[in-house]
């Protein structure tokens, strides 16, 4: 088959859709990914062909981070001062990206477009999520929604929320992006309308142990386990970073993904004096502010693999990205989530509840001596230790792409 993959967003975004293409690349389908420009890297172009969309999505998650917290419609507003400038631009290149198509998997902010130009092309398409969205429930509530006990119907009217601000949300920018651009076609229905000819199948790219699938989901809504690229990784540690870590025990990582926000370096600076406290060592990946040296703590300014950082750290702080947050579990570590905004404290609540880590502390909160207490906890409760070692060796079992691949291919199969 002819797949095309649609993504937009940070590497956490786009990290998945490149594992995703290189399974299907290897189940020798033709695969085109259409995404971000700067994430080429993160693909074999010999195996995929690598469509670029414009702008730099680091700018969106920053204003996500730093003006809409948790509240779907400022993440709504936040998209649409983003989206408006380069809607028709992205719009043009996605129809690019599937003339030839046989099959469409789109990502969470291309939802109606892959939906719109499938139903143009008379193709199947497949909506790829690496959080629980789109799909009502009532076992448990919508991600940046409060974990209230209020019962199902709480959590069901949740996500009904959620999934209408998404929908209404993204009609209203449309609607304003077609007023400057006529050409544009008009949207036709919501994806997932039970009532569509069409109901778009979805598939969770997390694993069922972290969130097993709800009783009350439809059957086309599966949960395939983390899509982690298994190709080699080019990338060398350099002799210092070598050299810390055989210096003493395993550190702690310091990690916050594509997260950009003007409070980081305060951020930083709890977690330096957190170390501090609890006399453990760290790495922390960003840029070094002036003045915060420590021969127990590593800065690391350039990239990372999280997956080599983890494998040598004996816990992670971090901001409860998907992809952060898998990689995390995988790897065996306790996570102590600092979330800000989006899915991040649907993670933090879910680790939690799993006794994978501490109680994930929301940045506004966030006092030395609280992180000190949560990194105590990561260190020395054991019966937390063990489950996430079990959690763990179960995700390493899993085989998420190729279970991805074979639904995809039996969806191809079936309505292609």
């Amino acid at each position: 088959m002819k797949i095309t993959l649609l993504t937009y967003g940070s590497q956490g975004d786009v990290a998945p859709f490149a594992a995703l293409g290189q399974g299907l690349a290897l189940a020798s389908h033709q695969v085109t990914l259409a995404a971000p420009d700067k994430f080429k890297f993160l693909v074999d172009q010999e195996q995929i062909e690598y469509i670029s969309f414009p702008g730099d999505p680091q700018q969106m998650v920053q204003d996500l981070v730093d003006r809409a917290g948790r509240s779907w419609w400022r993440m709504v507003r936040s998209m649409a001062s983003f989206v408006l400038p380069l809607g028709l631009e992205v719009s043009q290149i996605a129809r690019k990206a599937c003339q030839d198509a046989d099959l469409i998997v789109h990502s969470f902010l291309l939802t109606n477009t892959g939906f719109e130009i499938a139903r143009e092309r008379d193709i199947p398409d497949i909506s790829a999520q690496t959080f629980p969205v789109f799909t009502s429930t009532s076992e448990f509530p919508a991600p940046a929604a409060p974990d209230l006990p209020l019962g199902g119907l709480y959590c069901r009217l949740t996500h009904t929320i959620v999934t209408q601000t998404f929908w209404q949300g993204s009609r209203i920018i449309y609607s304003l992006l077609r007023k400057k651009h006529q050409e544009l076609p008009p949207l036709t229905d919501w994806p997932f309308n039970p009532r569509n000819h069409w109901q778009t199948p979805i598939l969770y790219a997390f694993s069922p142990q972290v969130v097993p699938k709800p009783a009350d989901w439809r059957k086309d809504v599966q949960i395939t386990g983390y899509w982690f690229s298994d190709h080699d990784n080019p990338w060398k540690p350099d002799d210092r970073l070598i050299e810390f870590l055989e210096k003493g025990s395993a550190p702690i990582a310091v990690v916050f993904g594509s997260t950009s926000t003007r409070k980081l370096d305060g951020i930083h600076h709890k977690a330096l004096e957190a170390l501090r406290i609890t006399n453990q060592r760290g790495i922390i990946v960003g840029q070094k502010p002036e003045g915060l040296d420590s021969p127990n703590v590593y800065w690391q300014e350039g990239y990372i693999p999280y997956d080599w950082l983890f494998k040598h750290s004996a816990a992670v702080i971090h901001h409860g990205g998907a992809g952060t947050t898998g990689k995390a579990l995988k790897a065996g570590i306790p996570s102590i989530i600092l979330p800000f905004t989006s899915d991040q404290p649907f993670w933090g609540r879910q680790v939690y509840k799993l006794g994978a880590g501490p109680k994930p502390i929301p940045p506004k909160r966030l006092e030395a001596g609280k992180l000190a207490n949560a990194i105590n906890a990561a260190f020395h409760d054991q019966e937390m230790r063990e489950r996430i070692e079990e959690i763990g060796q179960g995700i390493q079992k899993e085989a998420g792409i190729t279970q991805a691949v074979k639904i995809i291919e039996e969806i191809g199969s079936i309505y292609g």
